[in-house]
C-alpha cells in the first residue's frame, strides 16, 4: 500500500514495539539526513535510498494517517449505535463484529500515543531530531495501513441474530412442589437424562396429576445445572398444530425456514439439530414433548430420533402409559398423586387458609379429601372456595358428599374437562361398537364403592351380562376383551393399579365423581347411592335409569310399587351387613339383564320374571329353592354363588340351557362344607364353558369330558376322584386344579395351574394337562422311578418331599422360578439321558435359564454340582435370587463364566452347605476348561444386595477381592457359623497389594460376623473399606480376626487390618483385640475413633 508516497508492507506489529525496535534505523537516518541536506529534496526522492522519503513526505504521511484515524472512529461509532440497537432488541451480537470493535479499541488506544509523538515533533519543527522523525514516519506509516484496513472491513450485513428462545415461561415452574411421587419421578428423569443410551424417556400418569409441571422442573434444572446448550418443551395434545410446533422449535434454535411446508420445515430442523450436535463443541439437546397421546414419528416434526443421536434426547410426558411402549422409551417413570399430609399442604396455600383459621380448617380437611391427592383437583377447587365464608364451605362439603354433580361442575370443571377428554379419546382407534363397550366398561366400575379394589372376575361377569363385546362368542374371548379393555383404561390413567398382581382396579374418587357426573344426564343415567333412607319425592324419574347401585339402603326393602324400570339392565343391591329382607319383586324390571345382590336375604320367586338376565351374582346371602327359581331364566349365562347358603342344587339346573359359567364358593366353614351334584347333571349343561367350583365336592370328573366346550375349571379334587380308571382331564386353557388340597379364593397370577399332593397313582391322567402348564405344584408324589414330560410354557415348578422319584426330566424354555425341596435326587431340565444322582441340571442349550429369576434348591443330598459341564456358556441373565440350604455334598456353585453373568442376582442365601468349597469355582479347576480365557475377567454383582453364607464348613472364602467394587447395592452381609472361613474377601495374588486402596459399600446397613473361629480378616491388608450407611455391626466370636472397626467424625465407619511384622506399616485406629463388637448406630455402645 502506498501513504504519502511510500509503499508500505503490512505488519502486525504494535506502535510500542515499532517506537522501542529500531535504533539502529535512526543512526543511519541521521547520517543520511546529514548528506542528504546538500541535494535538492526532489532529487533525493527520486533517486536516493526509499528511505529518504520518510523524511522529506512526513506531512503527507501524517495527514494520511489522521485522516483514516479519524475514518475509523466515524467506523466504530456507528458500528457501536448498531450493536446498542441489536441488544435492545435482545440480539446476540456477532462474534466478528465483537472481535472488531476489540481490535478497534486496541488500535485507536495505541494510535494515540503516535499521536502525542506528533505534537511534540511538532512543538520542535525548527530544530528537528532527523532520526526521531524519520522513526515517528515510519512507524505512522505502518499504523496507517492497519486502520486502513478496520475501516475497509466495516461494513456488516448485520451486527447480530435474535436469541435462541429460552422459554421464559417455563423456566420458573413455580407450581412446582415436592412431594414424595414428584421428588422421586424427579430423580428418576435427572438420572436418565445423565444416562449414556437412553435417549427416550417416558413419564405418565392419570390427568391432573402434574405431570405438566414436573416437566417445567426439568427444563428448570436443565438449564440452571448447563446440563444442556439448547432445551425445548412444546404440547401436542389430542390433534396437535406442527406447524406451529415447528415454528416455536426453530425459534429455540434461531433458524428461519426457507421453506413452507411441513416437509421442508422437518428436514430444516433436522439438518439443524445435526449439525449443532456434530459442531466442535458437541452441543446436546433435551426435547420435552409434553401431552402425547399416541404413538408419533418425531422426526416428521424435524426432531432427531434414535440411538445414532446421541446428543438429543427426548423426555415425554402422557397419560397413556402405553404411549411411552409404542414410542421406544428406555426409561418409563410414572406420577402418583399426593399423599393426604402433602394434599392438605397443597391446598391449605392454594385456598389461603392459615392455622388460626378455628372454624374452617375441621370442614377445609374434609374437602380437600374429597380430590384425594389429585393436584390439579386440590388447586382448582381450594382456588373455588378462597374466600368463601364457613356456610359456603359447608355448603360445597356437603355438595361434594352427596355427589351432587351437576352443582360440582362448578367446583370440578376444570378437571371434568381434562378427564372429559381422556373419556372422549377411548373412541381413537376403534370401531364404534369397541369404542361404546371400553367405555361401558369404564362407567360400570363407578358402580362399586368409593375406593374398592374391585375384582377384575367381578367386572368381567358383570360386562359379560351387560353385554360388552357382544362381537366375541366364547366366555374366554369376552373376558379377554374386557381385560384388555380395562388395561387400556388403567394405561389411560382412568383406572388405577393395585397392589395385588393385577387382580383388581381402583378409580380414583374424583375419576369416579366424574364418571358420575358424565351419567346424571343424557339416555345413559345412573343412580348410585348410599345410605338412602327413603325414595325420591319424584319417583317419576327413575324410570329413567339405566344402572343403579344402591348400598346400606333403607328402601331397599321395597322398590315404588307404581314405577316402572323399563330401561334398567344393570341393578347392585347391597345390605351392607345389616340383616336386611328384601320382599319386594322385580316385576317391573324386565329388562334387567345385570343383577348383583349381596347381603340380603330374600326369595328367589322374585326372580321368576327377569327372564333378560344374564348374568346372576349372589354373595353373602340366604336363599331357599334356589333351582326350582331359576327354571324361568332361559338366558341366563353366568350364575356366581360367593358365600351363598343354598339348601341343595337339583336336577331343575339342568334346565339352564344358556348357562355358559357356573362359579361356586364358600370362605366359611371351607372344610366342612361339600358341594354336592346329582349325578349326570353336569354333563346334561352342554353350553357349560366355565365351571369353578372352589370348595371340596363330588364331581365326576368323567362326566367333564361330554362338555365339548368347556375351556376353564377350577376344581379341588380327591385322589378317589381323579384316578377313575381310563380318565383323563379334558383339554383346557385356563386351570386352577389341586388334589388333596385347598383351592385360593384370589384369582390366580397363572392362566393354568396345577398342584398335586400326596398321591401314589399315575399321572398319565393329567397328561393334557402338561402341554399348557405354567405353574406346577408336586408334594409327596410317589410314581414311576423316572417321569418325562415336555412342558414348553411351563414357568414355575415346585417340588417337596419326592425323594423315591429317580428322575423327573423338564422340558420347558420359559421356566421362572424352580423350587426343590428333599425333591427327586436329580431333576435335569431339558435332557433325556440319565447318569447318576450328582447333578441338578444338564445343561444342553445354553439359553435354557435365561429366564428364570428364583431357584431354590433345599435338602438336595446327593447333589455335588448344580450345573453339570462348566465348560458350557451358561445364560443366568435374569436370576435374582438364589437359596441354598442342606445340599451337604455341593462342592461349588458357579463356574467363572457363570458368574460373570449373574447382573441381575439380588439374593444370595446359602445354608448349611457342609462340603462346599467356594462360591465360584477356583480358576485354577475352571483354566483347565476350554473357557480359560474367561477365567481373568472380573466377577461383578452390581445388583447384589443381600449375602447369608451360614454353616458352610468347608468353606474358606467367599468372593474374590476384586468383586468388592462392584457391590455397591449391597445392604445386608450375614456370615455366620463357618468353622474354616479364612477370608471373606480373597486376594489371589499377595503381590498385586503394593499400596493402600479404598473401597466405599455406600448401601451397606447390616455387617454381622459370628461365630467365625478361623477368620483372619474382613477386610485385606493394605485395603481400606468405608461403610457411610452402615447402621449394625456385630463381630462375635471371631478370635483371629485382626480387621479393626472404627468410626470418624463424619459418623463413617472404617475398616482395616492390622499390618503385620515386614509389610509396610501405617497409622492404624485404636484397636480392640479379642472383644465382640455389638454396635448400632446412634446407640451408647461406640468404636474408636478413626485415626488418619
Amino acid at each position: 500500500m502506498e501513504i504519502g508516497g511510500v509503499k508500505v508492507k503490512g505488519t502486525n506489529n504494535s506502535t510500542s514495539a515499532l517506537l522501542m525496535n529500531d535504533r539502529q534505523e535512526r543512526k543511519m537516518a541521521e547520517f543520511a539526513a546529514s548528506a542528504a541536506a546538500n541535494t535538492v529534496g526532489n532529487l533525493a526522492t527520486e533517486y536516493t535510498s526509499p528511505y529518504l522519503s520518510y523524511f522529506f513526505r512526513y506531512g503527507k504521511i501524517a495527514e494520511d494517517f489522521k485522516n483514516q484515524r479519524n475514518e475509523l472512529r466515524l467506523k466504530e461509532d456507528r458500528v457501536k449505535n448498531e450493536v446498542d440497537v441489536a441488544e435492545r432488541q435482545a440480539e446476540i451480537i456477532d462474534k466478528d463484529v465483537e472481535n472488531w470493535l476489540e481490535r478497534v479499541e486496541k488500535e485507536l488506544r495505541e494510535t494515540q500515543i503516535l499521536e502525542d509523538e506528533m505534537d511534540r515533533i511538532k512543538c520542535s519543527k525548527w530544530c528537528p531530531n532527523w532520526g526521531w522523525r524519520y522513526s515517528l514516519s515510519k512507524n505512522l506509516a505502518k499504523k496507517t495501513l492497519i486502520i486502513s484496513k478496520l475501516v475497509e472491513t466495516c461494513n456488516f450485513p448485520s451486527v447480530g441474530r435474535r436469541a435462541p428462545l429460552q422459554g421464559i415461561e417455563f423456566i420458573t415452574s413455580k407450581d412446582f412442589r415436592d412431594s414424595e411421587s414428584s421428588k422421586s419421578a424427579l430423580k428418576e428423569i435427572m438420572e436418565a437424562v445423565n444416562a449414556k443410551h437412553v435417549n427416550m424417556i417416558g413419564l405418565h400418569g392419570m390427568p391432573g396429576v402434574g405431570k405438566t409441571t414436573l416437566a417445567k422442573e426439568v427444563w428448570k434444572l436443565a438449564l440452571e445445572q448447563k446440563l444442556f446448550d439448547k432445551v425445548v418443551m412444546f404440547t401436542m395434545s389430542q390433534n396437535p398444530n406442527i406447524t406451529k410446533i415447528q415454528d416455536k422449535v426453530a425459534d429455540r434454535f434461531g433458524l428461519k425456514f426457507k421453506t413452507t411446508s411441513e416437509e421442508g420445515k422437518a428436514e430444516e430442523l433436522l439438518l439443524c439439530m445435526k449439525v449443532c450436535m456434530n459442531m466442535k463443541d458437541k452441543q446436546k439437546i433435551l426435547i420435552i414433548v409434553d401431552d402425547l397421546w399416541k404413538e408419533y414419528k418425531l422426526e416428521t416434526i424435524g426432531i432427531p430420533v434414535g440411538v445414532e443421536h446421541e446428543g438429543c434426547k427426548i423426555l415425554l410426558t402422557t397419560r397413556d402409559k402405553k404411549v411411552c411402549t409404542v414410542m421406544n422409551c428406555q426409561k418409563q417413570i410414572q406420577l402418583r398423586s399426593l399423599s393426604e399430609k402433602e394434599g392438605w399442604g397443597l391446598f391449605k396455600a392454594n385456598a389461603g387458609l392459615k392455622d388460626d383459621y378455628f372454624s374452617l380448617i375441621d370442614v377445609a380437611k374434609e374437602v380437600a379429601d374429597e380430590c384425594k391427592g389429585l393436584p390439579l383437583a386440590i388447586v382448582t377447587v381450594a382456588k373455588a372456595l378462597r374466600g368463601e365464608s364457613l356456610d359456603g364451605w359447608r355448603a360445597a362439603n356437603q355438595r361434594l358428599k352427596d355427589s351432587r354433580h351437576l352443582d360440582n361442575e362448578q367446583v370440578f370443571g376444570e378437571v371434568y374437562k381434562l378427564l372429559k377428554l381422556s373419556y372422549d379419546y377411548l373412541n381413537k382407534n376403534n370401531s364404534q361398537t369397541r369404542e361404546n363397550d371400553i367405555q361401558s366398561c369404564f362407567l360400570l366400575c363407578s358402580l362399586f364403592p368409593e375406593d374398592f379394589e374391585i375384582p377384575m372376575e367381578m367386572l368381567i361377569m358383570c360386562g359379560i351380562g351387560a353385554g360388552l363385546f357382544s362381537n366375541a362368542y366364547s366366555i374366554e374371548d369376552k373376558r379377554r376383551e374386557i381385560l384388555v379393555a380395562l388395561t387400556n383404561l388403567q394405561s389411560s390413567g382412568l383406572l388405577l393399579e393395585t397392589d395385588d398382581g393385577g387382580r383388581t382396579v381402583r378409580m380414583h374418587d374424583v375419576v369416579r365423581d366424574f364418571a358420575h357426573w358424565l351419567t346424571s344426564m343424557g339416555e345413559n343415567r345412573f343412580m348410585v347411592k348410599d345410605k338412602l333412607k327413603e325414595w325420591p319425592n319424584v319417583v317419576e324419574s327413575l324410570g329413567s335409569y339405566t344402572a343403579m347401585a344402591l348400598r346400606d339402603c333403607g328402601c331397599l326393602n321395597h322398590f315404588p310399587k307404581t314405577v316402572e324400570f323399563p330401561k334398567l339392565k344393570t341393578l347392585f343391591l347391597n345390605g351392607e351387613g345389616s340383616g336386611l329382607v328384601l320382599s319386594t319383586d322385580f316385576e317391573e324390571m324386565k329388562g334387567l339383564q345385570v343383577l348383583f345382590v349381596s347381603d340380603i336375604d330374600f326369595s328367589l320367586e322374585g326372580l321368576q320374571s327377569l327372564t333378560n338376565l344374564r348374568t346372576l351374582c349372589l354373595g353373602n346371602c340366604k336363599l331357599k329353592n334356589i333351582s326350582s327359581s331359576l327354571r324361568n331364566m332361559r338366558r341366563l349365562e353366568i350364575l356366581a354363588l360367593f358365600d351363598t347358603d343354598i339348601d341343595e342344587i337339583t336336577e331343575e339346573l339342568a334346565e339352564l340351557s344358556t348357562l355358559k359359567s357356573l362359579y361356586i364358593r364358600y370362605d366359611e366353614d371351607e372344610e366342612k362344607r361339600i358341594i354336592s351334584f346329582p349325578p349326570n347333571l353336569l354333563s346334561r349343561l352342554t353350553s357349560l364353558q366355565e365351571l369353578h367350583v372352589m370348595n371340596k365336592n363330588n364331581v365326576n370328573l368323567v362326566e367333564l369330558n361330554s362338555l365339548s366346550r368347556l375351556t376353564a375349571l377350577s376344581l379341588s379334587l380327591s385322589t378317589d376322584q381323579c384316578c377313575q380308571e381310563n380318565l383323563v382331564f379334558p383339554k383346557l386353557q385356563r386351570y386352577n386344579i389341586v388334589v388333596n388340597g385347598n383351592l385360593s379364593s384370589e384369582r390366580p397370577t397363572f392362566r393354568t395351574i396345577l398342584k398335586i399332593k400326596n398321591l401314589s397313582s399315575s399321572l398319565s391322567a393329567f397328561k393334557n394337562l402338561f402341554c399348557n402348564v405354567e405353574k406346577l405344584s408336586m408334594e409327596n408324589v410317589r410314581g414311576k422311578k423316572n417321569i418325562s414330560f415336555n412342558m414348553p410354557f411351563l414357568r414355575e415348578l415346585r417340588m417337596e418331599d419326592c425323594p423315591k422319584l429317580g428322575c423327573f426330566i423338564v422340558q420347558s424354555q420359559q421356566i421362572e422360578k424352580l423350587y426343590l425341596d428333599n425333591a427327586v435326587n436329580n431333576c435335569q431340565l431339558c435332557s433325556t439321558d440319565v447318569e447318576n444322582h450328582e447333578e441338578v441340571f444338564r445343561v444342553q442349550d445354553r439359553y435354557f435359564f435365561s429366564s428364570m429369576k428364583k431357584l431354590h434348591l433345599l435338602d438336595l443330598s446327593e447333589v455335588r454340582i448344580i450345573w453339570k459341564d462348566p465348560a458350557v456358556f451358561l445364560t443366568l441373565e435374569n436370576l435374582t435370587s438364589l437359596y441354598l440350604y442342606g445340599c451337604k455334598k455341593l462342592s461349588y456353585i458357579f463356574t467363572p463364566s457363570t458368574a460373570r453373568n449373574l447382573s441381575q442376582l439380588a439374593n444370595l442365601n446359602i445354608w448349611g452347605c457342609e462340603e462346599l468349597e467356594g462360591i465360584i469355582l477356583d480358576k485354577d479347576q475352571a483354566s483347565s476348561s476350554s473357557n480359560a480365557d474367561i477365567v481373568l475377567q472380573t466377577i461383578s454383582f452390581p445388583n447384589l444386595t443381600e449375602i447369608k453364607v451360614i454353616g458352610c464348613n468347608n468353606l474358606k472364602s467367599l468372593f474374590p477381592l476384586g468383586s468388592a467394587t462392584s457391590l455397591q447395592k449391597l445392604v445386608r452381609l450375614i456370615v455366620r457359623e463357618n468353622m474354616k472361613l479364612e477370608q471373606v474377601f480373597e486376594v489371589e495374588d499377595e503381590a498385586q497389594v503394593t499400596t493402600k486402596k479404598e473401597i466405599q459399600f455406600d448401601k451397606l446397613e447390616c455387617l454381622s460376623l459370628n461365630q467365625l473361629p478361623c477368620l483372619i480378616d474382613f477386610c485385606p491388608k493394605g485395603y481400606h473399606f468405608l461403610f457411610p450407611g452402615l447402621r449394625i455391626l456385630v463381630g462375635t466370636k471371631c478370635p483371629k480376626m485382626t480387621t479393626t472397626f472404627s468410626i470418624d467424625s463424619k459418623q463413617i465407619v472404617h475398616s482395616k487390618t492390622e499390618a503385620t511384622e515386614g509389610s509396610v506399616s501405617e497409622p492404624t485406629p485404636d484397636i480392640v483385640h479379642d472383644k465382640d463388637i455389638h454396635w448400632k448406630r446412634g446407640r451408647h455402645v461406640t468404636l474408636p475413633h478413626y485415626i488418619e
